[in-house]
């Protein structure tokens, strides 16, 4: 053979070799050798040559055995490059051959499966196996060298050859393997296994030195975090942080490599936090938190985090949380930088981080540094103008310019720095299109608590001839109110009204601020101004405002023509409610009869009292309006007030007068034209409509409301009976619809 050693032969027999130089013979050929060395006579019936011939088919079978081996490697090499498709078959031969006793046929079988296919790893664990079970140990020995030699890549190899050495409690030995395997830099399993083997022997020196070799080989963080751990647990604790030290070291300060080593620097924190040397680990948090971006470093925050909610100060927690937050907000922005209302947020959360640190008086680098950081928020913020020309893009981003410049006037008191805020922000917004009310109106008011009248006077001008609308007068208005100078109020409402006359609104407050000023003349040439306009919105907020400020003042009678003019134009029923409830109603003395006396107390003004007839009066004549133009539902709502103030006002026959008046809800059923189908309508039908148009129909209506509230009182039967007998037969056989509906709406007046 080529490793020098003689060639196998099967023993009793010179026929049959298997030495590598001597060459395959055909299976004929075998077969035939075979033949002529176990031909035996068939027929033997002597007792004493019969355990021979025993011997000898046990012979037979170990050979033929073999030659389905040999047959079978041969022909799966030639099919499958070595991979064995009746490996099954082929191992039970040679288990079989084991069994019986016969290594050396075993072995040999083994041998030349491993010439076809030396590379198959199950072979070789089987050759093994075999070896093991005939307590053949060196063989097994040999035979995992060889493999290993010629596999040295295959780790299960390794790992059986290691533990048979352990198993042997050959130690040194496993030792010498794992050193030869560590030569091949298998992966970390193969080192750890190294390590784990040594201490169960306790040798921590060695496996020290194992992970020293390890981490020279594969410098990764998780290696370099195991080895701190096992010199932590084993209480070498300047070695441990020797080590963690060394990584540091090893990994250097770039933001890369930083961001590699985050399980290295949370490893050695934790370490010194078990330790209890909480400054020691604080200061690794920061060491890294300060060299890596805020979007990379979020496992870490979180573990540090952590630590200062279980050892850390009030203040130290909260900048933690400070930093936690400011990465989630960075990486929501680089998700939109548009959100404004994360940007809101950012503000915010910066702005609280200064007047934290004011509250504990810090120094002044430090808050300067912190106003540092929320002008930038600010600045990136406003960097973020909205794309297009729509008002709606806008309205969020423009509070962002209003918020910086409160923030510079009120916090860092940089009053050049806000008005300049503000400027920037007047030449940013495309005013042609849309403008903001509340950006103009602030800066104003900014200049007037800088006591700069008029530079706040000229803002609000510009504004308003720049792009007038309702929003800037009124807030012009607002500021000069508030300065009492009521002369420029009254010229900022002639120009609002000549900007937009058709707003009842400007109208109303025009004719209030007279009011106030007492200069009831220019009040009521306001309101006729105003009453006057042939297009206005909401008209009748104007009339109402009008007639309430000469209610208030005592004018009867020119309310009372107020109402009457307001009737002519709308006649809506509102208006007559309103009408007659204001008759009936007190209100106070005229202004120009008010004397007042010296003892009596000023703030009692003299009341007149209403007149309840003038008040039926107008109800009256509401309803005689509404009914003149067919408006039924009207009616109905009108009497119900009518009836209301019967009931307050009223005797019991007023009551029932106006309860007279109500209508009764019947239903009519048509035929119709198109499809043919009946269709019912309901409808209201009034007293006094069906006494001028049909007297019959008026007489069943009178029966109908006495058999309503008959009903009420109990004695609908017997009313009943004598509405049907008041009937004529005509008039029932007309309208027997109508009075099965009638009595089916149950008489209620009220529907």
């Amino acid at each position: 053979m080529q490793d020098g050693r003689a060639p196998r032969c099967y023993p009793g027999t010179a026929i049959v070799t298997c030495g590598s130089s001597t060459k395959p013979r055909t299976e004929h050929l075998y077969r035939l050798q075979l033949n002529n060395f176990f031909g035996m006579p068939k027929n033997v019936k002597s007792p004493s040559f019969a355990p021979q011939n025993n011997a000898l088919k046990i012979s037979r079978n170990s050979m033929s055995i073999e030659v389905e081996s040999v047959k079978s490697s041969r022909s799966e090499s030639g099919r499958q490059g070595g991979a064995s498709r009746n490996g099954c078959n082929t191992q039970t031969g040679r288990h079989v051959i084991a069994s019986q006793g016969e290594f050396a046929r075993s072995r040999s079988v083994f041998e030349r499966a491993l010439d076809v296919d030396p590379r198959s790893v199950q072979l070789w664990l089987s050759y093994t196996e075999m070896e093991l079970k005939g307590r053949n140990v060196q063989h097994s020995r040999n035979l995992f060298d060889r493999a290993v030699t010629l596999l040295p890549r295959v780790d299960q190899l390794w790992y059986k050859y290691v533990y048979l050495e352990e198993l042997l409690q050959n130690v040194p030995g496993a030792r010498q393997v794992f050193e030869r395997w560590m030569q091949w830099e298998p992966d970390d399993k193969a080192w750890q296994a190294y390590i784990k083997l040594e201490q169960r022997y306790n040798e921590s020196d060695r496996a020290s030195a194992i992970y020293e070799r390890w981490v020279a080989i594969r410098p990764e963080p998780r290696v370099w975090v195991k080895w701190g751990k096992f010199e932590e647990e084993r209480g070498k604790l300047d070695k441990a942080r020797e080590v963690f030290q060394t990584a540091l070291e090893f990994f250097g300060d770039d933001e890369e490599q930083v961001e590699k080593a985050q399980a290295v620097f949370n490893a050695f924190a934790k370490m010194e936090t078990r330790l209890k040397e909480h400054e020691r680990a604080r200061v690794i948090y920061k060491f890294a938190l300060s060299r890596l971006p805020r979007s990379k470093s979020a496992s870490l925050y979180a573990a540090y985090t952590k630590f200062e909610k279980q050892h850390g100060s009030r203040s130290a927690l909260e900048s933690t949380v400070l930093g936690k937050r400011r990465i989630q907000y960075e990486d929501e922005l680089a998700q939109d930088g548009r959100n404004y209302d994360v940007w809101f947020d950012y503000a915010r959360l910066e702005e609280g981080a200064l007047q934290d640190l004011r509250d504990e008086g810090t120094s002044a680098d430090e808050e300067e540094k912190a106003i540092g950081r929320v002008r930038e928020i600010y600045e990136r913020a406003v960097g973020q103008v909205p794309p297009g020309g729509e008002k709606r893009h806008w309205r969020r981003y423009i509070f962002l310019w209003l918020n910086y410049a409160l923030f510079e006037e009120i916090e860092t008191k940089d009053f050049s720095r806000a008005r300049q805020i503000y400027q920037t922000a007047i030449t940013l917004v495309p005013h042609k299109q849309f403008t903001f009310a509340k950006l103009w109106i602030m800066f104003a008011r900014f200049e007037v608590r800088r006591l700069d009248l008029p530079a706040a006077r000229k803002v609000l001008g510009a504004a308003i001839g720049m792009c007038p609308k309702e929003a800037l007068f009124k807030g012009y208005i607002q500021l000069e109110f508030d300065l009492r100078e009521f002369d420029r109020v009254r010229k900022l409402y002639e120009k609002y009204l000549e900007f937009d006359p058709t707003n009842s609104s400007a109208w109303i407050k025009y004719a209030e601020l007279e009011t106030q000023l007492e200069d009831f003349n220019r009040t009521r040439a306001i309101f006729e101004l105003g009453v006057a306009q042939a297009q206005i919105s909401m008209p009748e907020l104007l009339w109402k405002a009008y007639i309430d400020f000469e209610t208030e003042e005592g004018e009867r009678e020119k309310a009372r023509a107020l109402y009457e003019r307001l009737i002519g134009l709308s006649g809506h029923v509102k208006v007559w409610i309103s009408y007659a409830l204001f008759e009936a109603e007190a209100m106070p003395l005229p202004r120009s009869q008010r004397e007042e006396d010296e003892g009596e107390d000023a703030d009692e003004v003299p009341m007149v009292e209403g007149d309840v007839i003038l008040a039926r009066q107008v109800f009256q004549r509401g309803y005689n309006d509404l009914k003149s133009k067919g408006l039924k539902s009207e009616r109905v709502a009108l009497l119900e007030v009518w009836k209301t103030f019967e009931e307050k006002n009223g005797s019991p026959d007023d009551v029932a007068k106006v309860q007279a008046m109500f209508p009764i809800v019947s239903r009519k059923r048509n035929v119709d034209e198109e499809s043919g189908q009946v269709v019912e309508e309901w409808d209201m039908v009034f007293a006094d409509d069906e006494r001028e148009s049909n007297p019959t129909t008026f007489r069943f209506l009178q029966m109908a409301h006495a058999w309503s509230q008959a009903r009420k009182t109990g004695q609908g039967a017997s009313v009943l009976s004598g509405f049907t007998a008041a009937s004529n037969p005509s008039a029932t056989e007309t309208h027997r619809d109508d009075t099965s509906d009638v009595a089916s709406s149950n008489g209620d007046e009220d529907s």
